[in-house]
């Protein structure tokens, strides 16, 4: 079951109807009396009879935005309850309800992070008072937490979207270098997020208050190169009509991205070797000597060992250059990231353009699933991107799909693909599994008994798989 977490109305005030409240009290008459009582003013509320019942629906059934526990229970007791509920959903706001003899415990549960306490026999007033001041908590603190994710979202590793086993040591070694001042080389193939993981590198560096300065060394001749790079003076060349700073000072005190350094021409390496090994610049057309203190990352699609063999990339700029080497896999070797990408774009194209978007039916995302994307991360962007600006009913579907996805008919009917199946070869069988699994839970959105029976196994198999992969 999934839940939805509670919302505010706008008003500084949660949402009752979409505020989740779990009772749990081994006296079953009462535990239903706080139930209905709180049900009356419009809360969404469960009941359990007992720790243990509890202690498996937060587990099963949560988030939870409020949890009310009787202290004293036979089995789990409403610390175990606290344990849990601060373990499973440390947002949620827990009150205890006690007796005049557990006073000192409940005193001390709070001292753990309970929320309040409350005596027996409860005052519906105050249940309900309390319970209202313990929702506007949750949401001030889930609201937060939400800020902080999509915070991570936009500048954290969290913006380096995957789960596979290939991108998980890609975040941890992201995290290692990060905190470094250490040159940062990043090899990849095209479209596979090269500038994306730069940023996060930055983000979640000493340097993240100062200035990320991106320049793309293939897209400019070697004079207007050697300009942006490093500035000019007043006549330096023709059009040089006034003085100019280049990259390097605009990033002074941050990072300088330079992307595509492979296709830096021989001459331009030269002086960067020279800026790299001594920080100082010097603006074209000038004499006069600037210290820069500059973190620099790389990013190259090319092998420039290869390059160096050929004789167009310089072997001491390119160990310069790689104090520190990411690799990044193409989506190929990741495919395991696929569905969590889809629904990430969509999220993102959706508020972009403005489209109420309700998913991807299953045929079209068995299609984009088996498309071996030759363009990498960008060239799924852009694919999902194109099918929402396309779509006309809420549902990303065949019709939607563009030129290069159209004509695959026999992934449309539902067969696996020679490209397919040679994606999966080689992955080891639990990375096959949470794909699989990944895949069917989305396909039936979220419904995990429909899931299970999909796949094969019991629904309690499939709770403890989604628990052991972190789906």
């Amino acid at each position: 079951m999934t839940a939805k977490a509670s919302e505010s109305t706008g008003t500084g005030k949660p949402d009752r109807a979409a505020t989740r409240v779990l009772i749990v009290d081994n006296d079953q008459a009462h535990a239903l009396a706080v139930e209905e009582s709180l049900d009356r003013v419009g809360y969404t509320c469960r009941a359990a009879t007992s720790g243990s019942e509890g202690a498996r629906l937060i587990e099963e059934e949560g988030p939870y935005d409020v949890i009310l526990t009787d202290l004293v229970m036979n089995d789990i007791d409403g610390l175990g309850i606290l344990a849990k509920a601060k373990s499973e959903m440390p947002e949620a706001e827990v009150i205890l309800m006690t007796g005049h003899g557990s006073i000192p415990s409940a005193v001390a549960a709070m001292q753990r992070g309970a929320f309040n306490y409350l005596l027996k026999p409860l005052d519906i007033g105050q249940l309900r008072t309390v319970t209202e001041k313990a929702a506007e908590s949750a949401t001030l603190r889930r609201t937060n937490l939400e800020l902080n994710r999509r915070l991570d979202e936009k500048f954290g590793f969290e913006g380096v979207i995957g789960d596979s086993p290939q991108m998980r040591d890609v975040i941890q070694r992201l995290q290692r270098i990060a905190p470094t001042d250490a040159s940062v080389l990043i090899q990849g193939e095209t479209g596979t997020g090269k500038e994306l993981v730069a940023q996060a590198i930055h983000q979640n560096s000493p340097r993240k208050n100062k200035a990320f300065v991106a320049l793309n060394c293939a897209a400019l001749s070697e004079n207007i190169l050697e300009s942006e790079l490093f500035g000019h003076i007043k006549g330096a060349f023709t059009d040089a009509s006034a003085d100019r700073i280049g990259k390097f000072e605009y990033a002074h005190g941050g990072t300088l991205f330079l992307d595509e350094v492979g296709d830096m021409p021989m001459a331009t390496q030269i002086k960067l070797l020279r800026v790299l090994e001594n920080g100082e610049i010097t603006r074209v057309g000038s004499n006069d000597p600037i210290k820069v203190n500059v973190r620099i990352l790389s990013a190259t699609n090319r092998n420039l060992e290869k390059s160096i063999e050929a004789g167009v990339f310089r072997r001491d700029l390119y160990h310069r250059l790689k104090v520190v080497t990411v690799r990044l896999p193409s989506l190929s070797e990741r495919s395991a990231d696929i569905p969590v990408l889809i629904d990430h774009f969509i999220k993102v194209f959706s508020k972009q353009h403005d489209k109420q978007i309700k998913g991807v039916s299953s045929m079209a995302r068995r299609r984009l699933l088996a498309y071996p994307w030759p363009g990498n991360v960008r060239q799924l962007r852009n694919v999902v991107e194109s099918m929402i600006v396309v779509d006309y009913d809420g549902l990303l579907d065949l019709d939607d799909l563009p030129e290069e996805l159209a004509d695959r008919s026999e992934v449309a009917a539902g067969e696996p693909t020679g490209n397919s199946l040679s994606a999966l070869v080689g992955k080891p069988l639990q990375e096959i599994e949470r794909l699989f699994i990944t895949e069917t839970l989305r396909v039936t959105g979220g419904n995990r008994e429909e899931a299970a029976g999909m796949l094969g196994i019991g629904e309690r198999t499939l709770y403890r798989k989604i628990k052991e992969y972190q789906l």
